[in-house]
């Protein structure tokens, strides 16, 4: 959805901006967690705009959140418009960013299998099921000349 476009980034970043500061300040919405804009990708016609966001807390916060966002949307655009002084604002579309806690999660299976790893190694009187080093290396050619 995102352009390459400079003139669609600058929106965005723009939107992400606006968004962000409209979140912190002036929506007083209870159901509201703490919020972080994490992105903003626009199309290149302008005409819609994708936020990101992540929402620190429980499974239920994320729920209440969204709703939150939700029912703000309209309020956010028009904030949108009026700041960037456009006259047809982007539609709005909030996706909870389940990014941090995928990589959350890959950090928690990596240190484990680290773990793992240093176990198994400090076990005495092991050595490796195969070779030492089981990686293919790549193959050295000769010269033609050398062999003339």
């Amino acid at each position: 959805m995102s352009s390459t476009n400079p003139r669609v980034r600058k929106i965005a970043d723009r939107i992400q901006v606006i968004v962000a500061e409209m979140l912190e300040r002036r929506i007083k919405d209870p159901r509201l967690g703490f919020v972080t804009v994490t992105d903003v990708r626009v199309s290149g016609d302008s005409q819609q705009a994708t936020v990101f966001y992540t929402v620190l807390g429980e499974a239920e916060s994320v729920d209440s959140t969204a709703a939150a966002l939700e029912s703000a949307k309209g309020l956010l655009r028009s904030e949108v418009a009026k700041q960037l002084g456009m006259r047809h604002a982007p539609s709005l579309a909030f996706v909870h960013d389940a990014l941090p806690e995928n990589a959350r999660h890959l950090d928690e299976v990596l240190a484990r299998a680290k773990a793992l790893d240093e176990e198994a190694a400090a076990r005495r009187g092991s050595t490796f099921a195969g070779e030492a080093d089981p990686y293919k290396k790549p193959r050295e050619i000769e010269d033609e000349q050398d062999e003339a």
